[in-house]
């Protein structure tokens, strides 16, 4: 199909879709997880396949783990529908009414934006969460995955579909885009009158270019420079075990940790242990001259690599004066996508929340938790570090939009 003829046929199911009832969408995406749970050895299969080509082709491993599902991602699959099955549907909420002078109810109601395109890399999970979320909210969506993913989205892109069948609705409030020309997708964003918001999930590259093609509204989920700040009064234990979950449990992911920086008072005490564990597991280390001068064969950093998104085995140490210097370096160098503080003092704990504005700010945690089923949305479209409409992690509230409502006796303007 061309992208004109994909477009117009999610427009309009996304017509029928918005009229669909809870019921009807939760009875869809219950199907499809008894689906992925029976069809496990299919999905893996062709997961393989897509795998294999990616170690052939030399991706570098980091993201080929992103792009293998095990038996626990699926798991975790099935339990992502299981709870936006269990949110409430946002569609026709009246989450606020007031009363004019003239007696006229005036009121917010939640409806679906419409079509959302979503164009993402590596990670085939984003097939079923994007769905999943998108359905129950009302809006059709146009995936374009990533061809390294090929067969694992499209085996995943059939269940969907299966689903959507077997519970009788149209099938056209889904829609698949397989081919990796550029060209096509660049057409696909052009047309302003069928889709209605853009959704790009990937590398800085992709986001990049698809901001610039776009002539329907993008939402970005930019990079992440995710910090932490290993304040004085830090408990060492605890910093040892969350910083080195925020840096090694999934070092490819958008919300890993790229920089620590860490009190000078805590640093001799923090840093020769916490290194040692770091490079246990495979971490090299870049640092200020104050790091280097503390712990041996540490690479000193540069300008550019502060505002480094490694997405790898990497990660950037400096040590700080105080929380006003930790708080100006992630302003300067940070994307607003994650940073935590790590510190016992509970004014020091409340300035980073208030002063740090990114789209989770944390304390005593891993930055590997801003994602949206570990902060209970059941999954997310991505984390948005535009701050108009949604900021963060984006789940079913976030892919509606709100219109005004009034009821009146008669009331007309004088």
């Amino acid at each position: 199909m061309t992208p004109e003829e994909i477009a117009r046929k999610a427009k309009e199911a996304s017509k029928a879709l918005a009229r669909v009832s809870t019921k009807e969408k939760n009875e869809v995406l219950l199907v499809l997880e008894g689906l992925i749970a029976h069809r496990r050895d299919f999905l893996m299969g062709e997961n393989r396949r897509d795998v294999e080509k990616a170690e052939r082709d030399g991706m570098a491993a980091s993201l080929v783990e992103r792009l293998r599902m095990t038996s626990k991602i699926l798991g975790e699959m099935e339990a992502s529908l299981r709870d936006v099955v269990a949110l409430p549907d946002p569609v026709g909420d009246i989450g606020k009414l007031w009363k004019r002078p003239n007696g006229l109810l005036v009121g917010r109601m939640r409806i679906p934006i419409g079509v959302i395109c979503i164009i993402y890399e590596s990670r085939p999970n984003v097939t079923v969460d994007a769905f999943s979320l998108c359905f129950k909210s009302g809006n059709a969506v146009i995936l374009k995955g990533g061809s390294e993913a090929h067969y694992s989205n499209r085996a995943l892109f059939n269940l969907i579909v299966e689903a959507i069948q077997e519970v009788g609705l149209s099938t056209d409030c889904v829609q698949l885009v397989e081919t990796p020309d550029r060209d096509y997708l660049y057409e696909l964003l052009k047309l302003t009158d069928q889709v209605d918001l853009v959704i790009p999930r990937g590398g800085e590259a992709l986001i990049r270019s698809v901001a610039e093609h776009s002539r329907v509204p993008v939402l970005k989920h930019y990079k992440g420079v995710c910090s932490i700040f290993v304040d004085e009064h830090a408990d060492i234990d605890l910093a040892q075990k969350v910083c080195l979950n925020a840096k090694v449990q999934k070092p490819a992911t958008c919300n890993a940790l790229e920089t620590m920086l860490v009190h000078r008072a805590i640093a001799p005490r923090f840093l020769p242990g916490m290194i040692d564990l770091l490079r246990d597991q495979g971490v090299y280390i870049k640092g200020c001259t104050k790091v280097a001068e503390l712990v041996a064969d540490v690479e000193e950093a540069t300008e550019e690599d502060w505002y480094e998104e490694y997405l790898d085995f990497t990660l950037n140490i400096r040590i700080v004066d105080g929380l006003d210097q930790a708080v100006q370096h992630i302003s300067t160098y940070g994307s607003e996508h994650t940073d935590a503080i790590i510190t016992q003092d509970y004014s020091n704990a409340w300035r980073f929340v208030r002063e740090v504005n990114s789209s989770l700010v944390l304390v005593n945690a891993s930055t590997r938790l801003n994602d949206g089923f570990q902060l209970g949305l059941g999954a997310e479209m991505g984390i948005s570090t535009t701050k108009l409409h949604a900021f963060g992690p984006m789940g079913l509230e976030e892919l509606t939009v709100t219109k005004f409502i009034a009821f009146g006796e008669g009331q007309v303007r004088g």
